[in-house]
């Protein structure tokens, strides 16, 4: 960018109203917006017109983040775990990157969120898989958010302190 900022794109990966993913990440863009030399730029599939693969043409919103994300620094890709891997709406950001993808060369930290006891473990060992195929960077360690549906209340405060200081931690 020439500013000697660091750009980051942070993607949430659930279009489910009020969900616990956003939420997450939430914490982790604020954390790094209060870094003097890093900005954030957060995309919200639910309220983007992504095509499915195969279409001819991109939306107005493909190309708007495509650009975001050549011109970034680092993306953060969150995502809920369903039946043990990604959501669809990750893999249709993935998609709606072209190829070659956005991502190749990009550092890519993985953010995932569970209801469940053991976290979001294997959808960002899934996830960790496509990023590396399309030329993507990604760092190690990724957080997995284990109950998350128990950490916020209905505002989106983290009623957890050291779960919220792991999850900001995330973000540095």
């Amino acid at each position: 960018m020439g500013t000697g900022k660091i750009h980051i794109v942070a993607i949430n990966g659930s279009v489910r109203p009020s969900n616990f993913t956003g939420k997450t990440l939430a914490l982790v863009a604020d954390e790094m917006r209060e870094m003097d030399n890093v900005t954030v730029d957060l995309f919200d599939p639910a309220m983007m017109d992504l095509p499915f693969p195969g279409r001819e043409s991109l939306s107005d919103d493909s190309e708007r983040l495509q650009a975001a994300v050549s011109i970034a620094s680092g993306v953060v890709l969150s995502t809920p775990e369903y039946h043990g891997g990604y959501s669809s709406v990750i893999k249709l950001v993935v998609e709606n990157l072209g190829f070659p993808s956005a991502l190749s060369g990009k550092p890519i930290a993985l953010l995932g969120v569970a209801s469940g006891q053991i976290g979001a473990i294997k959808s960002l060992e899934s996830l960790r898989s496509i990023c590396s195929h399309v030329g993507a960077i990604v760092l190690p360690g990724p957080v997995s958010v284990a109950q998350v549906h128990t950490l916020f209340d209905d505002a989106g405060n983290c009623l957890d302190p050291n779960m919220e200081k792991r999850i900001r931690f995330f973000g540095h």
